[in-house]
């Protein structure tokens, strides 16, 4: 165990996640590690509308939160009397959504006479690869990369972050949607674009690597998908072509982060790489990167694919860790649907 998480003080920790789409719960001991996790996804509600409606997705952290709270207390054989502390998800995200969380969170702790914070959401994507048994320590580069956030950060500490890349226009993971979208693929589109991809034939379109011909760590892929969208449109839009166009498409956004991800080591002089955020649970950018990595010297850190998307077990790792130097929160119910991952104060 990271020798941060060792030393931390204090019961176990609540953790609940509410900012997009999914309702995550998890509690995480610093002694014994993650006790239990469960998860709720509402994909199925949303793909009939082609994407997330804020107030259905409100609705539906209401409806759930509870019920999870207690299913993930029963697996960790734990009762509310036993908790230690509370974390819960601030921002960035839905603000509704996000309120939901807080407010659960804040009068549960407030009930129990317990201190809680919240939690920066990209800083629990940040922080998920702790979770494994060899966890990296700091200083290292961190890729976090999602359907809303595609930036590159240099971990000095745990709190002592720096941006040295970020997105001008669409993150990966949303390029991968709406180009799943344009092609007429299923919702949720990134994962079933990427399925696809897996039939296509190696060659057979070749798009641009956006911003890899000029020096920099900022990232664009608004005019990648325009590419796309015209090299669909004049083809003969067979099944085959598809898949061709999909492989063609993953490749040049995978190659487009790796590129960056090397420049990134380099600038910072780093030798260890974090891969965080939904978009981290790609294949191909796991292998990509596994293979640069092998090459070049560098060590590559993934957390396991079920904590790269949105889960509790970040958030109550992320909240333990700042419990533990003493951070909390006030009684005020406060959510930040955006909120600057630099501004955080450091962890001691």
């Amino acid at each position: 165990m990271n020798p941060a998480i060792a030393k931390a003080p204090g019961g176990p920790v609540l953790g609940i996640e509410t900012s997009c789409d999914e309702t995550g719960v998890a509690v995480f001991d610093p002694a014994r590690g993650l006790l239990a996790h469960t998860l709720y996804s509402q994909v199925r509600m949303h793909a009939d509308y082609g994407g997330v409606v804020p107030e259905l997705a409100s609705r539906d952290h209401v409806r759930k939160l509870l019920p999870l709270v207690r299913e993930t207390l029963a697996r960790a054989g734990l009762g509310v009397a036993d908790i230690g502390g509370v974390a819960y998800t601030a921002g960035p995200g839905l603000v509704g959504a996000l309120l939901v969380g807080a407010t659960a969170a804040r009068s549960l702790a407030w009930s129990l006479g317990l201190p809680a914070i919240g939690v920066h959401h990209m800083e629990g994507h940040l922080l998920a690869p702790l979770l494994e048994a060899d966890p990296p320590e700091p200083p290292f580069v961190a890729l976090l990369v999602s359907g809303g956030h595609s930036m590159l950060i240099e971990v000095a500490a745990i709190g002592r972050y720096t941006l040295l890349g970020d997105t001008l226009d669409d993150a990966a993971g949303e390029a991968f949607d709406k180009t799943a979208k344009l092609m007429g693929l299923p919702y949720p589109g990134g994962p079933a674009l990427a399925r696809l991809a897996e039939h296509g034939r190696p060659g057979a379109f070749r798009f641009s690597r956006p911003m890899t011909d000029r020096p920099g760590l900022d990232f664009s892929f608004s005019g990648l998908k325009t590419q796309v969208l015209l090299a669909w449109q004049q083809s003969d839009r067979s099944e085959q072509t598809k898949a061709d166009v999909a492989r063609a498409f993953e490749e040049a956004i995978v190659e487009t982060l790796a590129i960056k991800c090397r420049r990134a080591l380099a600038h910072s002089g780093a030798r260890r790489l974090v891969i965080a955020g939904g978009v981290g649970a790609n294949r191909r950018l796991r292998s990509e990167l596994a293979d640069a990595g092998a090459r070049e010297g560098f060590s590559v850190h993934f957390p396991r694919l079920e904590f790269c998307t949105d889960n509790g077990a970040m958030i109550a790792l992320a909240g333990a860790l700042r419990l533990a130097a003493g951070q909390h929160d006030t009684l005020e119910i406060q959510v930040r649907p955006r909120w600057d991952l630099a501004s955080l104060p450091p962890v001691a």
